[in-house]
């Protein structure tokens, strides 16, 4: 429909950072008039989120709530760029290998397990947390320069099928379980 959709998917919660994605994304609706943000995840806004929406006068954020598993990949494919502005105590980040899947450039905050997913600067980019500005910079590398996004986009669904594969990484595990069970 000509929008520019950044995608949020994750539960709302604190720590995963919405209120930083929602003050990068009115940082950046100023410039970017077709941008839109899509937030899929179980849960509500909390206070802070809500002030934001009111104060910036959000009207292209989209709150989808809980998505069913069939219904996900369709919203990852109409996404132009992801983004994980998570603060902390991130796993690997199935909702990011997901997005690399479906050949999407990623913008995430270096936390956790986050940078064994993504690779800076070839799979997306990775932003210090907590900080909108930040955020909202590395979001507009990834829509400046639409050939780079799609080349990352590229790179994550390779990395995906090399590195995170079902079949490697089932591998891997049996590995580990075998060589802590040759200890025993």
């Amino acid at each position: 429909d000509g929008r520019t959709n950044i995608l949020f998917v994750g539960r709302l919660e604190r720590r995963k950072g919405l209120r930083y994605l929602l003050q990068a994304f009115a940082r950046l609706k100023w410039d970017y008039p077709e941008l839109r943000l899509l937030v899929v995840g179980p849960g509500n806004p909390d206070k802070e989120s809500y002030r934001i929406l009111g104060e910036h006068n959000l009207k292209d954020v989209v709150f989808l709530g809980g998505v069913s598993y069939q219904d996900l990949p369709r919203y990852y494919q109409a996404a132009h760029i992801f983004c994980s502005p998570a603060t902390g105590k991130e796993s690997q980040g199935l909702v990011l290998l997901e997005a690399m899947a479906e050949r999407r450039p990623v913008v995430a905050t270096r936390v956790g397990g986050v940078p064994e997913v993504v690779v800076d600067g070839v799979t997306g980019l990775l932003v210090d947390p907590g900080s909108p500005s930040v955020l909202a910079e590395g979001i507009l590398e990834v829509l400046a320069r639409p050939d780079r996004a799609q080349q990352m986009g590229e790179a994550g669904r390779l990395r995906v099928e090399t590195q995170f594969s079902v079949t490697r990484m089932a591998g891997e595990i049996t590995a580990l379980y075998e060589e802590l069970l040759a200890r025993i």
